[in-house]
């Protein structure tokens, strides 16, 4: 591990259970020399990453799905150490979705990387191929978050490879060892020394992906609105392509006509999944005011029988916060939504007697936009909910954000919910499901609005990891152009009549200009 075995800083990097408090590891921080080398070295292993061709890379990612699946059971349990959701939770939210982009890319990277022909309409064009080539970038730094500490980076990183890119990752400060767990797989897999570097430290590791003399060539960020911004003015300096996903404040839209049982489950899990510590997790819920009784009812009444506890315990469904910074946000969220009148049916307090980080589920009603609670991104395992009387009402309420991540609506008319995602502002909308559309490997993720920019996953994630380079060949290389130099009036006339040959709307004035037009090059003296 490159990150770790060479860098002899006096600064440590201390990673901690969020469940227990226990320190799990003590690791040199990265200064931003350490940065720079990093990104040389990747610099180094790139252009020879890439010459090996997208179906050698594309074997290298399926040997690392076949190695990840024979040590899942260690990398969750590494991840509910570090992170602390359950290790069921580890396997369905960062395993699968991890697995499922190792094999989206290894089975469409060939394909995607074909040069793809670009036919030309116009006759002047017709005597030339044109054709798109997608290349690396080079390098692409991507900086990740400490609520999915192995999915979020795996799938950006598995991309980036697969594209023929390097990649220096720097991970969250507080989960680092997850992405120190992913360098040791893919080189398993067979990756060359230097084409994934770690570098582990605060934010300012984080800045020297930018700042160094010689920087990476692609950002791809993902964590807040605040750091989101200066990672984009910071790369904008030095014209720094960027991919920025910077979290959500999630609507879910409950329509009177929805299976109160499904809706209120959904809504329990979509609020409390990783300790309500997910971007796209169900942060706003309005529901539709004839069904609000009964629904708040069974959201209160299944969040009271939630088991809470450190994530390594098998019967547990929800696990510690990761800091108490952030378990600080939900509380002060929470109490000042009560100080202006909002009512808790279910939680609603710290649990100090399960260990350091844990805050209990909490269901909250008599919310308005007015409170932060549902303003900001809490990212807790809050769940507040509000009436509404109308679509339109529904609507308004749910584009009334800065964020613009992912939505979800619940109805029993499928078509009447497809219809009212068109409306909704969001960069992903899901009828009946929430969150899962991240572990759709084919599904584009990211936001709009405060939410971010560029996507990731898909044909549009992979887009993101290179440069589209036009290529355009002459099939008559011995044919002198007739738009050259030589113009006169006759060239001039030649041009107005296959202008109007070419886009006259009538058919007449068309034939009319074909007609002029061949008159006048017959004229013309080259």
């Amino acid at each position: 591990m490159a990150t770790v075995s060479t860098i002899q800083s006096e600064t440590k990097i201390r990673v901690t259970n969020p469940a227990t408090g226990e320190t799990l590891a003590e690791l040199p921080a990265a200064t931003a020399a350490d940065v720079q080398s990093a990104i040389l070295r990747a610099r180094f292993a790139q252009p020879a990453w890439n010459e090996i061709g997208p179906k050698s890379r594309a074997r290298v990612l399926r040997r690392f799905g076949e190695i990840l699946n024979r040590q899942r059971s260690e990398v969750a349990a590494l991840i509910t150490s570090e992170a602390g959701k359950p290790e069921v939770e580890a396997l369905l939210t960062e395993l699968i979705p991890a697995l499922d982009s190792a094999q989206f890319c290894a089975d469409n990277v060939e394909k995607f990387l074909r040069p793809e022909r670009v036919k030309h309409s116009n006759p002047m064009m017709k005597t030339k191929k044109g054709y798109l080539l997608r290349e690396p970038h080079g390098v692409i730094g991507i900086i990740s978050p400490w609520n999915y500490p192995f999915s979020i980076p795996t799938t950006e990183v598995i991309a980036a490879l697969a594209m023929g890119n390097a990649v220096v990752l720097k991970p969250s400060e507080l989960t680092p060892l997850c992405a120190l767990r992913l360098q040791v797989m893919l080189r398993q897999a067979g990756l060359p020394e230097g084409v994934l570097e770690i570098v582990i430290g605060n934010g300012s590791a984080g800045a020297a992906l930018l700042s160094s003399e010689q920087p990476v060539d692609k950002v791809v960020f993902t964590r807040s609105v605040r750091t989101g911004k200066q990672v984009a003015q910071q790369a904008a300096a030095k014209l720094i392509p960027v991919v920025l996903e910077l979290g959500g404040k999630d609507p879910m839209i409950v329509l009177e006509d929805a299976d109160v049982e499904v809706a209120s489950s959904a809504a329990v899990w979509g609020a409390f999944v990783n300790a309500g510590q997910t971007c796209l997790s169900v942060e706003r819920c309005y529901v539709h005011r004839s069904i609000l009784p009964q629904f708040l009812s069974a959201c209160a009444d299944k969040t009271g029988r939630l088991r809470m506890g450190n994530g390594s315990l098998p019967d547990i469904e929800v696990g510690p916060m990761i800091h108490e910074r952030q378990l600080a946000i939900v509380a002060r969220h929470v109490d000042d939504a009560v100080a202006d009148g909002a009512r808790v049916l279910a939680g609603g307090r710290r649990l100090t007697d399960l260990g350091p980080n844990f805050y209990a589920p909490t269901v909250i009603t008599n919310v308005d936009h007015s409170m932060a609670l549902m303003r900001d991104e809490t990212f807790g395992p809050v769940l507040p909910i509000m009436p509404f009387d109308t679509e339109d009402e529904a609507v308004h309420l749910a584009n009334d954000s800065d964020f613009g991540l992912a939505a979800s609506i619940w109805t029993r008319d499928r078509a009447r919910g497809e219809a009212l995602a068109r409306r909704i502002q969001a960069g992903t909308v899901m009828v009946n499901d929430c969150i899962t559309g991240f572990a759709i490997s084919e599904a584009p993720h990211g936001g709009i609005k405060s939410s971010g920019i560029g996507r990731t996953h898909g044909r549009m994630g992979l887009e993101e990891m290179v440069r589209v380079k036009y290529v355009d060949s002459d099939l008559l290389p011995r044919m002198s152009k007739v738009w050259w130099y030589g113009y006169s009036q006759v060239f001039a006339e030649q041009m107005r009549g296959f202008v109007d040959f070419l886009f006259a709307g009538r058919w007449d004035k068309r034939l009319k200009g074909g007609i002029k037009s061949a008159a006048a090059l017959r004229r013309k003296k080259i």
